[in-house]
């Protein structure tokens, strides 16, 4: 299991533009990070790079187990790391039962991570409705219930509240606490502050 998430000297660019240069920050199991900073500062393209779908110009990306030793990295992201972005990816023409089936089974599922996720996020009344019938909130309450369906160790978020109201907000923030409280860490990209304590890292104003 990841325990640990360390960067070091990292440079990311986007076409012909640096977003940034020099980068690190490390972090380990139980902690949360907030990415805040400008549109166009690299929040997404730095989630996307630890995710292993953007290749860095410049410095390292590395994921350590609980001894601090090196897990190699295409396998932590095989088995250890979730990304969610900021659009969902969900197949519009699937209910919303067969959508979280695929996507939990895809990740490598749990029949009790489903059914939990299924309880916390308040899918019941929806999984018979095709995905595109669904609003925005319920389309965002349900591509994060992979996150429990198929548990994984470090989390990496782009905006996870968003369009959600202040009741999912807060149940999110439960589902993100108790990630936490069990020993996972999280990297989520905001503009608006995270339901749990989380340490900022600021990315600056872009350019």
């Amino acid at each position: 299991m990841i325990a640990a998430l360390s960067v070091s000297d990292l440079m990311l660019t986007r076409g012909e533009r640096t977003l940034f240069s020099a980068l690190s920050f490390a972090t380990s199991s139980g902690e949360a990070v907030a990415l805040i900073g400008a549109n166009g500062a690299g929040k997404t393209s730095l989630l996307r790079a630890v995710a292993g779908f953007i290749r860095p110009e410049a410095g390292k990306i590395a994921f350590h187990d609980e001894d601090k030793d090196l897990v190699e990295p295409d396998l932590a992201r095989a088995h250890e790391v979730h990304l969610l972005g900021h659009l969902d990816g969900l197949k519009g023409a699937r209910t919303a039962r067969e959508e979280l089936m695929f996507q939990s089974q895809w990740l490598g599922h749990s029949h009790d991570g489903i059914e939990e996720a299924i309880e916390i996020l308040g899918l019941k009344p929806l999984l018979d409705l095709e995905v595109r019938k669904l609003s925005a909130g319920q389309r965002r309450r349900l591509a994060l219930a992979r996150l429990i369906g198929s548990p994984r160790a470090l989390w990496l978020l782009d905006e996870p509240l968003s369009p959600l109201d202040a009741r999912w907000r807060e149940a999110v923030g439960a589902m993100m606490a108790r990630h936490l409280a069990g020993g996972g860490l999280i990297l989520a990209a905001v503009h608006d502050p995270l339901p749990i304590p989380a340490r900022p890292l600021d990315l600056g104003a872009g350019r």
